[in-house]
């Protein structure tokens, strides 16, 4: 894949987060290639946007006409949300996606997100930036780098020791210019739709931690806890600025991280069947539907 931003925190693998950067969708079977040309589908009342975490990557099944590596669940989501509303759906959110996406081809054959919008678009979902930078996978993969081999539990903070404020630096000085910029974009794009942008809910716990489950030393998962909650405060304010709704799951993510054990809506590194890790599972999706339907009932 090109981007590794949210991709490594997915646990090293390969499309957003962790691994995430780079083929988030290797291991699951392709439904269809990807579009010949570059059109976009005709804009219909519901458009979902975003990167892997918005695409479902992981959690089969795989939507019939997702393009190998964008991996689209058909239930993610948006289809959840779509089903309780009874809203046709045009789904183009794709792994490994940043903000750029929205109006540049991210794939051969695959048009620029904002292009299935349209004025008779009602409702518009994204989760976006993550991978922007590569703020998330890039920052999981250093930190895992930074701990030395060895037997045990790594000790210490050696990620944050390393790097300090670096890996957070770009959140204000890119990332939320970027978030702005497509927020507005996407307005003047659907100018009859309600637009809401989904925080990501926590991948980490607030401490400690459950190395080897998640290779972070314990003491940076404080450290790169910060770090996600600079990203949603980022998401948060952009929101607030473009006048679109904001979905913050820092509150019902809590208990629910990839160390939650049965109880967890990320799945971890190590010790998980997934296909994709560092990713929203099933349950994950759900409750994301679940809070953008309270938003828009409000």
């Amino acid at each position: 894949m090109r981007r590794p931003v949210l991709a490594a925190m997915l646990a090293v693998l390969l499309i957003l987060v962790v691994g995430c950067g780079a083929d988030e969708g290797s291991s699951a079977p392709p439904s269809s290639a990807p579009r010949p040309t570059g059109t976009a589908p005709a804009a219909t009342p519901y458009v979902s946007l975003g990167d892997s975490y918005a695409a479902g990557a992981g959690v089969l099944p795989v939507q019939a006409d997702s393009p190998f590596l964008c991996q689209r669940s058909a239930i993610n989501f948006a289809h959840l949300v779509a089903a309780q509303r009874r809203w046709p759906l045009t789904d183009v959110s794709c792994s490994g996606a940043d903000t750029a996406d929205l109006t540049t081809s991210q794939y051969f054959g695959i048009p620029p997100q904002l292009d299935a919008l349209g004025p008779q678009t009602r409702l518009v979902t994204l989760m976006l930036g993550g991978n922007d930078e590569n703020i998330f996978g890039g920052a999981i993969r250093s930190c895992g780098d930074a701990i030395a081999d060895g037997p045990g539990v790594p000790a210490g903070s050696p990620c944050r020791d390393r790097y300090g404020s670096e890996l957070a630096a770009p959140i204000d000085t890119t990332i939320y210019p970027a978030l702005v910029d497509g927020l507005t974009r996407i307005r003047a794009r659907a100018p009859n739709a309600r637009v809401v942008i989904v925080g990501y809910p926590w991948i980490l716990p607030p401490t400690q931690g459950c190395y080897p489950a998640m290779r972070v030393a314990p003491g940076d998962v404080p450290y790169l806890r910060g770090l996600q909650a600079d990203l949603n405060d980022a998401v948060h304010r952009a929101a607030e600025r473009t006048g679109v709704i904001f979905v913050d799951m820092s509150q019902v993510s809590q208990g629910h991280d990839a160390c939650a054990g049965a109880a967890r809506w990320i799945e971890p590194q190590e010790g998980t069947t997934a296909r994709i890790t560092v990713h929203p599972n099933a349950r994950g999706h759900e409750a994301i539907a679940a809070q953008i339907v309270a938003a828009l009932d409000r």
